[in-house]
């Protein structure tokens, strides 16, 4: 790999997910791996998880690490040709070039601004900072996609299933804040990429991207979806239609202990952070059902593995 922006920058993902195991059972067996390397992580919006195993990813490969909360900067302008003469003080290529000179890998986390759909789906800040840097960008999260996650998401569930094609549920919930799509959609671009089919349950008004949707099928009726399930993957988005709004927060649509029983005693997955008793109950969040704790884990292998294989790459 030359970078981590999605899939198309993965060549070989049988490969990769077996780094991440081999990780998961021996994290310091390469420690000198990032000897006299940095990684840098620029974090546009806050982070638990991405940030803490992005880090500690590092520092098992012998890295030094640089993080820096980009509220404390400057607003970076990122369309050429501009007259910056209103409220951006630094164009990313400046920008883009430095830190290109202080690491060897750049990190970089960017939420969508969820007010124009349009806008969110050039992810203009990920996409115009690759352009300009010179050294491998990892994705910890854009306006569209979330690829740690969703190769974390596709780990877990190889870990877990008891058969070859499992049926898979991504689920919407409610939430009383609007979301981005980010989760959702990197979901099921990796698990197409992994050879892997899912069921979109969630209210009307809340379709995804129907380009991220190929492969996949939707079903309203959550009922019905559940049936013979052997993953529940729980996510909240927000509408699409107006673009970024809160349509309903339909408390039905909670994943509860009672709405697993219709699935094949299935696997309970979500990214977190999560509301309990908005989005899962916690009947459901402490059954055995849940492998949420176990999910949020495989961050930590998977980021070492994404690492480690950029590093690899700079070798060669």
């Amino acid at each position: 790999m030359k970078q981590f922006y999605s899939t198309k920058d993965v060549y070989d993902l049988e490969g990769l997910l077996q780094t991440i195991s081999s990780f998961k059972q021996a994290p310091h067996s390469v420690p000198l791996a990032g000897q006299h390397k940095s990684l840098a992580m620029l974090f546009f919006n806050p982070s638990l998880r991405t940030r803490m195993s992005t880090e500690r990813a590092a520092t098992n490969l012998g890295m030094d690490v640089i993080t820096m909360n980009m509220k404390d900067s400057w607003a970076w302008e990122l369309e050429e040709g501009q007259v910056m003469d209103a409220d951006k003080a630094e164009h990313v290529r400046e920008a883009a070039g430095v830190i290109s000179s202080y690491a060897d890998i750049v990190a970089i986390r960017s939420f969508p601004g969820l007010k124009d759909k349009k806008e969110d789906d050039r992810d203009a800040l990920l996409s115009t900072f690759i352009k300009h840097c010179s050294k491998p960008v990892i994705n910890l999260e854009s306006s569209l996609r979330h690829p740690l996650q969703s190769l974390t998401d596709l780990f877990t569930i190889r870990e877990h299933m008891t058969k070859k094609n499992p049926k898979i549920v991504l689920s919407w919930a409610p939430h009383p804040k609007a979301l981005p799509h980010t989760v959702a959609l990197s979901f099921l671009e990796w698990m197409r990429f992994g050879r892997h089919q899912v069921v979109v349950t969630h209210p009307e008004g809340y379709e995804l991207d129907p380009s991220f949707m190929k492969g996949h099928s939707l079903e309203y009726d959550r009922d019905k979806a559940f049936e013979n399930a052997d993953f529940i993957y729980v996510k909240n988005w927000s509408a699409a239609n107006p673009y970024g709004k809160v349509l309903n927060i339909d408390k039905s649509r909670m994943i509860t202990l009672e709405s697993l029983k219709r699935t094949r005693k299935a696997k309970l997955m979500h990214c977190l952070p999560v509301r309990r008793n908005m989005v899962i109950s916690d009947d459901a969040m402490d059954s055995n059902h849940s492998i949420i704790q176990q999910q949020a884990k495989n961050r930590l292998h998977t980021a070492q593995a994404v690492i480690y294989h950029l590093l690899t790459n700079m070798q060669t």
